[in-house]
């Protein structure tokens, strides 16, 4: 086992070490992000509005770990997987699927460096484990764009 003797100065963490003194992050609430239609065949209204800029408050409360320009990558990545399957849904979404949900791999990448926090792979998680059809993967791109609207307000300035 080994032992860091080294001595620290107080209030300071060490690399990878405990962080005890560093404030708790909120928790994203991903329960309300629902994507598929109810059983009267509509979206949730808050969707696009509360539900996304709930999460937006959350992800941009951690000017540390949530880069926009990485944010804005996971985004247009998104846009072109939806493009591409909106030419021919029927065919090309099988096709897709796969691809599409590696960007819960690559979420994961982005956090291990520091590119993005816990909070926003959950984010992502939570809307590809929904993602089955074109309309899904529409219903996805069209929540992450009004996230992003709120994440603009909510997030890093500067």
């Amino acid at each position: 086992m080994a032992y860091d003797n080294r001595r620290q100065a107080p209030g300071r963490s060490r690399p990878g070490g405990d962080r005890g003194d560093a404030p708790a992050r909120p928790s994203i609430d991903t329960s309300g992000i629902d994507l598929r239609p109810g059983a009267n065949g509509a979206l949730n209204p808050d969707l696009f509005d509360t539900v996304a800029h709930s999460a937006a408050k959350v992800i941009g409360s951690n000017e540390r770990g949530n880069k926009p320009a990485q944010i804005r990558q996971f985004y247009d990545e998104l846009v072109m997987w939806e493009e591409k399957v909106r030419q021919n849904p029927a065919e090309r979404f099988p096709e897709f699927l796969p691809f599409i949900r590696m960007l819960n791999a690559k979420a994961a990448y982005a956090q291990g460096r520091g590119h993005v926090d816990e909070n926003f792979v959950a984010l992502i998680a939570r809307c590809l484990q929904q993602v089955d059809s074109a309309q899904t993967l529409r219903n996805f791109k069209l929540f992450f764009e009004a996230f992003l609207g709120f994440y603009k307000l909510e997030g890093p300035k500067g």
